[in-house]
């Protein structure tokens, strides 16, 4: 049964047993200054034992507090977080998971930065962020490959570089957010410009360490970053050697407007994002967004549409859902469900640890006991 699913890849030189990724999930799991709590280690062990072939860990701020989205961004900006690091990795690796860990700078998403930095002053949420200096940036790359460098020493098996979600890297992208007049700014090959430096220098010091992106394909905005532009940055990155692609769309300004909540309850809504961008590169590329079912999944990898499958809540809320998929007991699936009203989302945004309204009862409580 989904022959194309639980087949293996090689991703970066590493091989993955099956096509099935945890995709990055922020849950404020995290302690207050980005430590690895006890519940960040059970959390990931969890997703590591579920089966999937790579555990992709949550965004770690490579500049603590400019590039923080909160206080409980893991932080992979300091050496005094190294130990928690490589728990962390050991963790995950020791249930039979490739580890990756997803290293960002926020940008104008950064909660406790005042003022927060961004390419250009475009308000945001009501606040106007500082433009970055050129030698601002360069010292932003230094943070990116001095990340990248710890994620390679506590052990994981590849390092994500964060581009998605309107964060910094992919705020350089947007002709919404990025009006600058100089080298890193106006036309296409400038827009990518910065993202391109970070990649090519964390490539350059890690070696042949495996660095993988997560990529916004489209802001979903009218004057936003749009698919057919994107796609020239994909090939960019294609040759530049990155392991792989993960394909997303949307970023805060847009995940909660009416039309983006209707089309964003449908599975797969962001696979047509990843199929484009498969038809231009030749490395792997990830599909996410609300991929439910097995059958689904297996379409996606059997049509080519993607090469590897990114479940996050999907997988939160259900940890054995690949073992149900493998064993054909879909109906026996606990799923992720719009109709919750966002729970999870709305305790995150509010600052507090988030937890399933679809989980068991006993589980529930189990969790809700463990955030205290």
């Amino acid at each position: 049964m989904h022959p194309h699913l639980f087949s293996s890849i090689s991703v970066g030189g590493k091989e993955l047993k099956n096509r099935l990724t945890m995709a990055p999930l922020y849950l404020g799991y995290a302690g207050e200054g980005g430590t690895v709590t006890d519940l960040v280690l059970e959390h990931y062990r969890l997703m590591a034992k579920s089966g999937v072939a790579m555990v992709v860990v949550e965004n770690s701020t490579v500049d603590h507090p400019t590039g923080s989205g909160s206080n409980r961004t893991i932080r992979a900006d300091t050496d005094k977080n190294m130990e928690g690091l490589t728990n962390l990795a050991a963790n995950i690796k020791e249930q039979g998971a490739l580890a990756c860990l997803q290293i960002n700078h926020a940008g104008r998403f950064a909660a406790i930065a005042d003022p927060a930095l961004a390419p250009s002053p475009v308000k945001t949420f009501g606040r106007i962020p500082r433009a970055l200096t050129v030698e601002e940036m360069r010292k932003i790359r230094k943070r990116f490959v001095e990340a990248a460098l710890r994620v390679k020493t506590a052990g994981f098996d590849m390092v994500e570089l964060h581009g998605g979600t309107g964060y910094l890297l992919s705020s350089f992208l947007s002709p919404r957010t990025n009006k600058r007049v100089d080298e890193y700014g106006g036309s296409l090959e400038n827009l990518e410009r910065f993202p391109m430096e970070v990649v090519r220098e964390v490539k350059s010091a890690v070696g042949n360490f495996p660095v993988g992106y997560r990529f916004l394909a489209d802001e979903w905005l009218p004057d936003g970053l749009k698919l057919a532009e994107s796609v020239q940055f994909a090939r960019s990155l294609a040759a530049s050697g990155v392991a792989y692609i993960s394909c997303m769309g949307g970023t805060y300004e847009s995940f909660f407007l009416p039309d983006v909540i209707k089309f964003s309850r449908k599975e797969g809504y962001m696979v047509h994002l990843a199929a484009t961008i498969k038809q231009e590169i030749n490395v792997p590329v990830i599909a996410a967004g609300r991929i439910a079912s097995g059958s689904f999944a297996e379409r996606i990898i059997s049509e080519g549409k993607a090469d590897l499958i990114g479940l996050a809540r999907v997988l939160w809320a259900d940890p054995e859902w690949p073992e149900k998929v493998k064993e054909g007991k879909e109906g026996e699936i606990i799923h992720c469900h719009p109709d919750c009203d966002e729970t999870c989302t709305k305790l995150v945004t509010k600052g507090k640890r988030a937890f399933c309204v679809r989980w068991p009862h006993e589980k529930l409580r189990e969790w809700k006991m463990k955030m205290v």
